[in-house]
């Protein structure tokens, strides 16, 4: 992924109700996904507005409406956002991520299962 920022909470959970979609999306659809919110449309334009001006939406006129599509896939952002988030909180340790996760309640037998699967997966 190209240089972008990570996004606040907000934004985020624009983009996700856009990654919902395939291709375009109406605004009265993003609003809908958005409903639990209870944000103003108001708000939400501007959310639309910030995510264009970053890169992550385009958006196109269609009648009375706007139609967006998302630049960035959803793989590709959480791709991003993990690496930032592993860099950031834990100096890009693994361990120390896995660490912290572990320390309020350990992992499930299943899921360390998982996990040794994986990285033997990794090392072939």
């Amino acid at each position: 992924m190209e240089e972008k920022k990570r996004l606040p909470e907000a934004e985020l959970a624009v983009m996700r109700a856009i990654w919902t979609h395939d291709g375009e999306v109406a605004r009265s659809d993003i609003e809908s996904a958005l409903s639990a919110h209870h944000w103003t449309a108001n708000t939400i334009n501007t959310y639309l507005t910030r995510l264009c001006e970053k890169g992550y939406l385009s958006v196109r006129r269609e009648g009375r409406g706007n139609l967006y599509t998302a630049l960035v896939d959803r793989e590709a952002y959480l791709k991003y956002d993990s690496q930032e988030t592993l860099a950031r909180l834990y100096g890009g340790s693994v361990k120390r991520f896995v660490a912290a996760l572990c320390a309020e309640k350990p992992l499930e037998q299943s899921e360390i299962d998982e996990l040794r699967r994986y990285l033997d997966e990794l090392s072939r």
